[in-house]
């Protein structure tokens, strides 16, 4: 039986982001303070290819702060990548935490399909 799952991320485990970064090849993310064009952020940086400024995560909140200045900074595109690689990543991490096996597999509108194997059977 399969199941359809909508997720609303919120960025929140660093070794889901350390993870996420890996994924795409991206440089590993550092945490400190960071300019965002007019003002400064403290919290995890992540820096896709090509942005002017680094993506912030704020770990406690789970919230993200960045400056792509509507695509002419960076491209849009790689936020949703990072979004879609730290959901992967953390529930993958968390399957694995619970003793599940966990099977990846892309689909070819650029989506992600996760199989977890619990108990005989797949969830």
């Amino acid at each position: 039986m399969s199941h359809i799952v909508s997720v609303q991320t919120e960025i929140r485990d660093l070794v889901a982001v350390q993870s996420a970064c890996q994924r795409l090849r991206w440089d590993r993310p550092t945490v400190g303070q960071f300019k965002l064009f007019t003002r400064s952020v403290t919290g995890l940086g992540v820096l896709p290819p090509q942005w002017r400024y680094p993506i912030v995560c704020d770990l406690a909140t789970g919230q993200l702060a960045y400056d792509n200045y509507e695509g002419r900074w960076g491209n849009p595109a790689d936020l949703g990548r990072f979004k879609q690689a730290y959901a992967v990543e953390k529930a993958m991490l968390e399957a694995r935490k619970a003793g599940r096996f966990v099977v990846e597999r892309s689909l070819s509108d650029g989506a992600i399909e996760l199989c977890v194997t619990v108990q005989g059977g797949v969830e």
